[in-house]
């Protein structure tokens, strides 16, 4: 019984608005004025109930940028948040992040979070000649530990065209340094 009764709470919390809306027509009936302060009122509500979504996706943001690389399970631990709420957002960042400096990958069934430093430094490796192995040794310092990591970031700023052309293959690159 208590079940149903759950159910029947939540049922009305989702369509809370239509239900306003029916209200305020019935009372426009009777008293146009106090109609009028209940649209007012709910049209309020109704924005206002925006902002937590904006807040949250800000505060997000602004902690991400603190970390050259970070993934969703830390990040739902730190702002005490259901991880399916945080995958949620940064799935969100990670459709519009094509003109952006930072970079949200989905590796291993979770969302990672790369630092426009960590970017700029995988790219400057990139453009040098250097191979997956020596990328990644390049970027220890930014807590890239895995060449599934490299190769998924440099495959996704090919994708997003954020890639440019090597300066220098990774073939010259080792003949160079094969001769030096």
């Amino acid at each position: 019984m208590p079940k149903k009764y759950i159910v029947f709470l939540k049922t009305i919390g989702r369509s809370w608005f239509l239900i306003l809306v029916i209200v305020i027509v019935i009372i426009a009936f009777f008293n146009l004025l106090a109609a009028i302060w209940m649209a007012v009122i709910t049209l309020i509500l109704f924005l206002l109930s925006y902002v937590p979504k904006f807040m949250l996706r800000n505060k997000l943001f602004i902690f991400m940028k603190g970390y050259y690389k970070i993934e969703d399970e830390l990040i739902a631990k730190k702002f005490k948040k259901p991880i399916s709420k945080i995958r949620e957002k940064m799935f969100e960042l990670s459709q519009v992040q094509e003109k952006r400096k930072w970079l949200i990958v989905f590796l291993n069934k979770q969302y990672i979070y790369y630092h426009e430093e960590t970017i700029q430094a995988f790219k400057d490796a990139y453009n040098k000649g250097y191979s997956e192995k020596e990328i990644l040794d390049a970027l220890k310092d930014y807590k890239i530990t895995t060449r599934a990591e490299i190769k998924l970031i440099k495959d996704t700023l090919a994708k997003l065209n954020r890639l440019s052309d090597r300066d220098i293959s990774v073939k010259e690159h080792k003949e160079k340094q094969r001769f030096t």
